[in-house]
């Protein structure tokens, strides 16, 4: 398996693509926006520079694994000759059940067809496929080149073939492999996201704020980043998404979103992505604390 295609030319995407690269694979990142396919290898060139600057890799594995990338905005094309796909599209079931869809029809018999959703069924998405055995959740960490860990989510009728297959091509990128059953939220975002929630549910109550919520959980919990700036950092959108995705899968209210969490995304305030979350980035990328008030 050295043929991989990665759907989605975003964070996730050429991240995924740029871990494959660099590790030996052939991959075609596709896209249907040339805008975002050129942005996204900028960002890969941006980000192999840096590992050059800290010599974790030399300038030949730079220009070998730009080499290893194509891209496309035709999915047929793009994914002919694939052993493996990756989707990375927008956290959105339909159009992951599309996407699918198409794969299906466009693959070849005996290629497998993982997704990078952080919550959605497994099983849902390969139900709209003629291989359920042959569709999987490989559930990359951002960024991607940097994080370790894999989840690895078999869906109800995943076969052990395709889950061993992927244990181990995950290894073979240099990443740690967890696997987990396909439930909402799988487990990190099972647990991520109620902890941010009620991080937000603690700023809408005045327990305290922004700042002294973040500072509790990293002096106190040894966490590297603070749950609201982390929840910048994913965007506030997604995290809404994936903690809409367990509210209805498993109808327990204490997944329930907190209502400031709403108000912020209907008003276009979803964190770095936007210039603005529970910090402000209109200068920088650096997180600068906001001085309104987040209370009811």
């Amino acid at each position: 398996m050295k043929n991989v295609a990665v759907i989605g030319a975003g964070t996730m995407g050429n991240g995924i693509a740029h871990t494959f690269a660099l590790n030996g694979f052939k991959v075609q990142l596709i896209d249907i926006n040339d805008a975002a396919l050129k942005k996204g290898l900028e960002t890969i060139s941006r980000n192999l520079d840096r590992m050059v600057a800290k010599e974790t890799i030399s300038e030949a594995q730079k220009a070998t694994t730009l080499t290893n990338i194509s891209t496309f905005t035709n999915l047929t094309e793009g994914v002919e000759y694939a052993s493996l796909v990756v989707e990375a599209a927008t956290e959105n079931t339909n159009l992951k059940l599309n996407i699918f869809k198409q794969l299906d029809d466009a693959c070849p018999e005996d290629t497998i067809l993982a997704t990078n959703t952080s919550s959605i069924s497994i099983t849902q998405i390969a139900s709209v496929t003629s291989r359920p055995d042959k569709v999987i959740g490989m559930h990359f960490m951002n960024p991607v080149p940097l994080m370790p860990l894999v989840e690895v989510i078999k869906g109800y009728n995943t076969s052990n073939e395709t889950t061993e297959t992927i244990l181990e091509l995950a290894k073979n990128i240099g990443k740690h492999p967890v696997a987990v059953t396909d439930y909402p939220g799988f487990i990190a975002n099972r647990i991520l996201m109620p902890m941010i929630n009620e991080a937000i549910e603690a700023l809408y109550q005045g327990v305290a704020g922004v700042q002294e919520i973040d500072t509790v959980m990293k002096l106190g919990m040894a966490h590297p980043m603070g749950p609201l700036q982390l929840a910048d950092f994913i965007g506030l959108d997604v995290c809404l998404s994936i903690l809409n995705v367990m509210f209805e899968g498993f109808k327990n209210p204490k997944y329930a979103p907190c209502p400031l969490l709403v108000n912020m995304v209907n008003a276009g305030k979803l964190g770095i992505k936007s210039g603005e979350g529970f910090y402000d980035y209109s200068k920088n990328k650096k997180a600068e604390a906001i001085s309104k008030q987040f209370l009811k």
